[in-house]
């Protein structure tokens, strides 16, 4: 893992938390309500859904986050096998929401970039020896 998708790949981490604490603990605040587009009716019945999805990606950015330190403190195979199953999981969710949702494309580019970069990082690192 190159140091430049070590950051990377935190940063992606640290992306996913934000959401988490957007879904799972501040889903019906005016600030979450205005990042996702719903009303306070829509978000008070979402809630439940909202909340388990935010946990999922804070298990992403737990994967990614642990893969960069892992890699930082010399467990190259582990920091590697955590940070590809992390940033492809947060990749391919972006993906995803990209071809479900035209409506949230944006937010799947926001989701989506991250983690690609730091994919593109991993591998052209590995070609580059």
């Amino acid at each position: 893992m190159t140091v430049l998708a070590q950051i990377l790949a935190l940063l992606a981490a640290a992306l996913h938390v934000v959401i988490f604490v957007l879904e799972s603990l501040r889903w019906e605040s005016p600030r979450a309500r205005g990042v996702f587009g719903t009303s306070p009716e829509e978000a008070a019945a979402t809630r439940e859904l909202a909340f388990n999805q935010g946990f999922y990606n804070l298990f992403l950015a737990v994967l990614a986050a642990l893969g960069a330190i892992c890699w930082f403190a010399g467990a190259d195979t582990v920091g590697l096998t955590l940070g590809i199953a992390g940033l492809g999981s947060m990749l391919g969710a972006a993906l995803v929401l990209f071809c479900s949702s035209p409506g949230q494309r944006g937010a799947a580019v926001k989701q989506g970039t991250l983690p690609l970069l730091a994919l593109l990082c991993l591998g052209a690192g590995a070609l580059l020896g």
